[in-house]
């Protein structure tokens, strides 16, 4: 199994081998397995489904509860996601998945949702250098200027940047180093920031790139 899912704390730094290192400190884990997929069932492929802290069942659907009642004898969860797996190690759903499947890794990538900033220019979101501020030009700074021909093609291309809502999405930044690990409070520090507000959701799995 490759993953694992958490909450982000917060940040803070911590001193290894002469060296401070700016940390985020994730809570990973305890998580329960929902519902076990397999290739040679009708889903038709590989994967774990986990939950990670309880939901008020007031706040829940009926088929929130029902599915983790049916599958895992469960009470709902409020993050819920699937994970990739081989298909190799005995899984059930019930069981309960810790921290102990990251022990020996050594680098992560890190999933979650981006801190939302509402409408933003070109400047901040894409990093435009902006406007001249001499030659008659008062109000161009942070403009983002020609969006393109005017007879031919007569409209914008796709993906042309511009303004617009910036961050509320997902994100994944990978490659992070692993340089603490806790299993007996399921506390996990990772070498650099990851995405998201503090408090916020996010998934855990072994790296793609350095493995």
């Amino acid at each position: 199994m490759s993953g694992l899912l958490g909450k982000k704390l917060g940040m803070t730094q911590i001193f290894k081998d002469g060296k401070c290192y700016a940390v985020t400190v994730v809570a990973a884990g305890p998580c329960k397995v929902l519902q076990v997929k397999k290739s040679d069932g009708k889903d038709g492929y590989n994967a774990i489904q986990l939950g990670f802290e309880d939901k008020k069942v007031k706040s829940c659907a009926k088929s929130e509860i029902g599915h983790a009642k049916k599958h895992a004898d469960s009470a709902p969860k409020s993050f819920v996601r699937e994970v990739d797996w081989d298909g190799k190690d005995d899984i059930k759903a019930g069981q309960e998945i810790t921290l102990s499947v990251l022990e020996k890794v050594k680098y992560i990538d890190v999933i979650g949702t981006k801190k939302g900033k509402g409408f933003q220019g070109v400047v901040k979101r894409h990093n435009f250098k902006g406007g001249p501020t001499t030659h008659g030009q008062s109000d161009r700074l942070r403009a983002p200027g020609s969006i393109g021909a005017s007879s031919y093609p007569s409209r914008v291309h796709k993906g042309m940047r511009m303004p617009g809502q910036m961050g509320n999405c997902r994100g994944t930044v990978r490659n992070l180093e692993i340089l603490d690990i806790d299993l007996g409070q399921n506390i996990i520090a990772i070498n650099g920031s990851v995405p998201g507000a503090q408090n916020g959701y996010v998934i855990l799995r072994k790296s793609v790139i350095n493995k």
